[in-house]
């Protein structure tokens, strides 16, 4: 069966991941996308959000905090944000993280126009939370 290299990096790790893949499952801003070997050249925006990488029978996921993937026939590369492998995730930070999050945007709510609040910023530490937490299997209701 045909495969794709899949890269992925963030400027914080560096590359954190790279290997041959029979797929990856990524959310943009375009939605949800199925990438397979010999894909159209495509250049998307990724939203904060577990990728979803298909090896054989087996399916692990990476965190990552947002970034650009572009895609060739041959070679998937993701320029993230932030990426973590479930490994490097710190559950307590993580659900810490979330939890501060949404107190910001509760405040900002209460607010409004007064806050000192950056609402854009808020929902995207709570995204890339929600994301951590995705990826270590902890519901995120």
């Amino acid at each position: 069966m045909a495969t794709i290299r899949l890269e992925v990096v963030s400027p914080d790790c560096g590359e954190i991941f790279a290997k041959d893949i029979d797929m990856l499952i990524v959310r943009s801003t375009a939605g949800e996308l199925g990438i397979l070997p010999r894909h159209a050249r495509l250049l998307t925006e990724l939203l904060p959000y577990p990728i979803r990488i298909k090896e054989g029978a087996s399916e692990s996921l990476v965190a990552v905090g947002g970034g650009f993937m572009e895609v060739t026939p041959e070679l998937i590369t993701i320029l993230a944000d932030s990426a973590e492998l479930p490994e490097m995730i710190d559950v307590d930070r993580a659900q810490a993280s979330r939890k501060r999050a949404e107190e910001r945007i509760a405040q900002y709510k209460q607010a409004q126009k007064d806050s000192l609040i950056d609402i854009h910023r808020a929902e995207a530490a709570l995204a890339r939370a929600k994301a951590r937490l995705l990826v270590k299997n902890i519901p995120i209701n």
